[in-house]
C-alpha cells in the first residue's frame, strides 16, 4: 500500500477526481441533488436556470463536506469494516488533513452557493450539515436514535429546492420534508439489517432493537405505513400550493403498498436477501415518488 504521503505528493488529476468522488460519496450526493432539484420544479411557476445551477452546486458541495467530515471523524472505524476500508483514508490514500481541508472547502462554497438564492436555503443547509457532522455522526456508536437524528438532515435536500425558489418555509416543503424523514426510517434499516455484521465491527448501533428480530421489522412496518399516508397528503388540498393528482396519487400509494410488501417480506422470513429487496425498493420508491410529483405539477 503506498504512503499517505505518495499521494499527497504525487497526486495526479485523474487520481484526484478519483478520490474525490469516494470522499464526497458521488452517487449519494447525486441523488440529494436530485432531490432538491424535485423540490425546486415543484414550487416553480418557471424555471430559472442560473438558481436551479446554484441549487445544484452548493447541494453537492454541502453532502459532499458532510460526508468529508464524517470520513475524517470515522478514519480508524472505516478500518474495521468490509465496505468502508477501502475509502481514501483508512487505505492511506489520502491524509486526514487533506481530507478536512476539502470539507471545509466544500461547506464555504456550498453555503456561498446557497446564500446567494436566499437566506433561508443558507440556513437549512448549515442546519443539514451540522446535524450529520456533529450529531448523528458522534451518535452512531451510541444509540440507534442517531437514526432518527440522522433523518433530519437526510429529509431536508427535498425541502430544499422548495425554500430555494421562495424563500420561505412552511407546509408545502413540510410535506415534502415529511415524506423524505418517514421515508429513511425503512430504507435505513434494510440497509443496517443487511450490514449488521459489518456495522457491528465498527461498533455502530443501527437498528432500532439493536437487532435483526421482529421488533425492527415491525418499527419498519410502522415508518414505512406513515411514509405511504404523508406521500399522498397533497391529493387531499391541504398542503397548500403542493398539489397532487387522483391518478398521481394512485400510483403513488400503489408504489407504497409494494414497498409495504417487501416491508411484510422482512417480517415474515428475517433475512438479508428479504432486506436487500426492501432497500431497493426504497430507493425505487422516493426516485420514482420525485419524479411523479413533477410531472404531474408540469402537465
Amino acid at each position: 500500500m503506498r504512503s499517505a504521503v505518495y499521494y499527497q505528493n504525487q497526486f495526479s488529476f485523474a487520481q484526484f477526481v478519483a478520490e474525490f468522488k469516494a470522499l464526497t460519496k458521488v452517487r449519494l450526493a447525486m441523488s440529494v441533488v436530485f432531490s432538491s432539484m424535485a423540490g425546486y420544479l415543484l414550487a416553480a411557476d418557471q424555471v430559472e436556470w442560473t438558481a436551479l445551477l446554484l441549487l445544484t452546486l452548493g447541494g453537492y458541495a454541502l453532502v459532499g463536506a458532510s460526508n468529508a467530515f464524517n470520513q475524517v471523524i470515522e478514519k480508524d472505524l472505516d478500518k474495521l469494516m468490509k465496505r468502508t476500508q477501502n475509502r481514501p483514508l483508512p487505505a492511506g490514500r489520502m491524509s486526514s488533513g487533506m481530507a478536512l481541508g476539502i470539507a471545509i472547502g466544500l461547506t464555504i462554497a456550498g453555503l456561498v452557493c446557497l446564500y446567494i438564492l436566499n437566506a433561508k436555503t443558507a440556513l437549512f443547509g448549515t442546519l443539514s450539515v451540522f446535524l450529520y457532522t456533529c450529531v448523528y455522526t458522534p451518535l452512531k456508536t451510541k444509540t440507534p436514535l442517531a437514526v432518527f437524528v440522522g433523518a433530519i438532515p437526510g429529509a431536508i435536500p427535498f425541502m430544499l429546492g422548495w425554500v430555494a425558489y421562495t424563500g420561505r418555509f412552511g407546509i408545502e416543503p413540510g410535506t415534502l420534508f415529511m415524506v423524505q424523514f418517514f421515508w429513511q426510517f425503512p430504507h435505513f434499516w434494510a440497509l443496517g439489517w443487511m450490514l449488521d455484521e459489518d456495522y457491528r465491527r465498527g461498533g455502530f448501533k443501527m437498528l432500532p432493537t439493536g437487532k435483526k428480530d421482529t421488533g425492527t421489522t415491525f418499527q419498519i412496518i410502522f415508518y414505512t405505513l406513515w411514509m405511504m399516508a404523508t406521500s399522498i397528503l397533497p391529493a387531499f388540498g391541504i398542503t397548500g400550493t403542493l398539489k397532487l393528482s387522483v391518478p398521481a396519487a394512485v400510483i403513488v400509494f400503489v408504489l407504497g403498498c409494494l414497498m409495504l410488501f417487501a416491508a411484510f417480506r422482512l417480517y415474515e422470513k428475517r433475512d438479508n436477501p428479504s432486506a436487500r429487496k426492501l432497500m431497493l425498493w426504497s430507493v425505487f420508491y422516493i426516485s420514482i415518488l420525485q419524479v411523479i410529483y413533477v410531472v404531474d405539477k408540469w402537465i
